[in-house]
């Protein structure tokens, strides 16, 4: 559950900062009218992105085990690839999201009301299939569909407030220190899910060594207990463990946590070109200062 309340808050945190940025900037700049256009935008993300859980949820469900399996594994596999590209591309933009999208909405603006209905809906739209892939393999991991969605929702909500309190300057939020501590922790999470996804594929037959554990903790910590329900619903963590799932969890955390902790705690980078609005200042960055 803290694992997708985490996704969750982070996920609704981009889509919110997003749709805020649009449509400050939209009111700065005197277009009012295409507010609508990005709330229209806004809502077929959405919509979008509760069809596709609809579907991960009732589409493999008249399948065998062994083809539920191998999707489970495949999709597990997918969103921790997204998962990571989320963390790296967020540590890389997130002080300079609001020059990016401030450039790309001058651009739709100059195209009409269906460009930034486009702009709008790609990217609030990417949160939401994230999200909805995500929750999905929480849910597959934790065999309930209640404890991860309560936990995404709830994430999403808070996400919506501190969303809100930024725009209104009622907060001030230094959020490449926010996405620096989440994203590490959501390195680990990630990792979980890549070994329960080589665990599916294992049990639907499409690897092998589902019978050659690494270790079996089960007597110690039962899955059924306390302690194995929160590292299960918080990690993923598997008391019988294959070796094929640890070297998948030890291949992925080492090194992705390296090269994460070098680009989020090392020089910050240059920031990108941006075109000066029309009043000649230049577009401003998304971070500001804690406190």
């Amino acid at each position: 559950m803290l694992a997708n309340y985490l996704i969750g808050l982070r996920e609704g945190l981009e889509a919110a900062l997003v749709v805020g940025i649009l449509i400050a900037y939209l009111v700065k700049t005197g277009r009012r009218d295409l507010v609508r256009v990005v709330w229209a935008g806004v809502a077929a993300a959405a919509a979008v992105s509760i069809t596709f859980g609809a579907l991960l949820t009732f589409g493999p469900s008249s399948l065998t085990f062994e083809a539920q399996e191998a999707i489970g594994g495949i999709l597990s596999i997918v969103a921790v690839a997204l998962v990571t590209w989320m963390i790296f591309w967020m540590a890389r933009t997130a002080r300079y999201m609001r020059a990016e999208l401030q450039t790309r909405l001058d651009g739709a603006i100059a195209a009409g009301a269906g460009a930034v209905f486009i702009v709008a809906s790609l990217a609030v739209g990417r949160e939401g299939l994230e999200t909805a892939l995500f929750l999905w393999v929480g849910a597959q991991a934790a065999q309930t569909t209640i404890g991860p969605l309560i936990g995404a929702l709830t994430g999403l909500a808070t996400s919506f407030v501190i969303g809100w309190a930024i725009y209104r300057g009622a907060l001030r939020l230094n959020l490449r220190v926010f996405f620096a501590w989440t994203g590490l922790f959501l390195i680990v999470v990630a990792a979980g899910v890549l070994a329960y996804g080589i665990h599916d594929l294992q049990e639907a037959g499409v690897l092998p060594g589902i019978d050659n554990l690494a270790f079996d903790v089960s007597a110690t910590i039962p899955p059924a207990s306390i302690v194995g329900t929160l590292l299960k619903g918080v990690l993923n963590f598997s008391p019988a463990t294959t070796w094929l799932e640890a070297i998948a969890w030890i291949a992925y955390l080492v090194p992705v946590s390296m090269l994460f902790v070098r680009l989020v705690f090392g020089p910050a980078p240059p920031p990108a070109r941006v075109a000066p609005d029309d009043r000649g200042d230049a577009q401003e960055p998304v971070s500001t200062p804690a406190g």
